[in-house]
């Protein structure tokens, strides 16, 4: 199996299964002297971690990481960084109904064409725990970023159709309700929509936002490689996104070039847009202003409703999917979205000190006295 890796400087390759002894990340291109250990990591992970609440999975699993290499008396040392993160509440038995059937919503079906072959106990490499690899990375270039005096920040827009409008968020409430959304009277009506859908063995999606303030101008390529396609990817990379969007994103279509362009004035000396339709990319390349990225996530797949089906023999059946499982994902999604988002940019920051030759000289003369 390849893309397992994803970056070209800072890259990270995540590994494990499920149901497998562990899951973990190998981040390679961190730069060295960067101060980092294993309770950064943690406190990223713990936002993830399941049984935290009744809208997740009770899955009992602490997401303790071990740090294997990479760092020394409290710094990175510039060698890859291993993490690892031993899975403790496995319950295989929970899928022998699955074994020789094809869950909808899920990649047993592709999965098997592929590769003749799949681990039915959780989806193996499918699996959202696969995530764990991914936030546990997005920690570490969270780190490289704060040196840098930029912020990635992500919370939940949306629940179904509990939305919070711009004009009511309230940052301050994200870490108080169980949905991360940056308004507690919008929690409250997400937690009464999901209960109902509970009661009756369904699920359903919502939207996580995710933005990053600070950032230089000129993050990202002009053609295949712009910040914002690399976005896309990163994000739509994710098990359960559907959809990506950058700044007005699907809402542009429906406006016109004059409102939808971004006058640009000085003040201060300084050139500033007067409005971020654009979300903080222009030509594949960050402006400088706030970076606004949204992701769709879809209704959890595994529900306890009977569902229609097929099983390797091709025959039609029914089949009722057991097990601990998310009746929404969004909550858990939030800092996986935030991770890969700042992962993107760790990498472009990396890549964006060779685009200039004044600023190779800056690296390489300034300690040399060479003119």
């Amino acid at each position: 199996m390849s893309g397992s890796s994803y970056g070209k400087i800072f890259r990270i390759t995540t590994w494990g299964e499920s149901h497998g002894p562990a899951v973990g990340a190998v981040v390679d291109g961190c730069p060295a002297g960067i101060s980092l250990a294993e309770q950064d990591i943690q406190a990223f992970l713990d936002r993830r971690r399941p049984g935290q609440s009744k809208y997740t999975t009770k899955r009992n699993e602490t997401d303790t990481v071990e740090i294997l290499s990479g760092v020394f008396e409290g710094k990175t040392t510039g060698t890859p960084i291993s993490l690892l993160v031993r899975n403790q509440d496995q319950r295989s038995r929970d899928y022998g109904n699955i074994a020789v059937s094809f869950r909808p919503g899920h990649a047993d079906y592709s999965f098997k064409e592929k590769y003749g072959f799949r681990d039915y106990r959780g989806g193996g490499r499918s699996s959202g725990r696969e995530t764990i690899g991914r936030v546990a990375a997005g920690a570490i270039a969270s780190k490289l970023l704060s040196e840098l005096g930029i912020t990635v920040r992500a919370y939940t827009k949306a629940i179904g159709p509990c939305t919070v409008s711009e004009n009511e968020y309230r940052y301050s409430e994200i870490m108080e309700n169980s949905f991360y959304m940056p308004n507690n009277q919008t929690a409250t009506e997400a937690a009464q929509y999901v209960a109902g859908l509970m009661s009756e063995q369904d699920s359903c999606g919502g939207i996580v936002e995710c933005v990053a303030d600070h950032l230089p101008v000129g993050l990202g390529e002009p053609v295949f490689d712009k910040l914002d396609a690399l976005l896309a990817q990163a994000v739509m990379s994710v098990g359960a996104v559907k959809g990506v969007e950058i700044g007005d994103g699907f809402g542009a279509p429906a406006s016109t070039g004059s409102r939808n362009n971004d006058p640009f004035r000085i003040k201060d000396g300084k050139i500033y847009k007067e409005s971020n339709h654009a979300g903080g990319t222009l030509g594949g390349m960050s402006d400088g202003s706030r970076l606004i990225l949204r992701a769709a996530i879809k209704p959890t797949s595994s529900i306890s409703r009977t569902q229609h089906t097929v099983n390797e023999s091709g025959e039609n059946i029914d089949i009722t999917v057991r097990g601990r499982h998310d009746p929404v994902i969004v909550p858990r999604a939030v800092v996986v979205i935030e991770s890969m988002t700042a992962v993107t940019l760790a990498d472009l920051l990396l890549q964006n000190m060779s685009s200039r030759i004044d600023y190779i000289k800056k690296v390489y003369t300034e300690d040399r006295n060479v003119e």
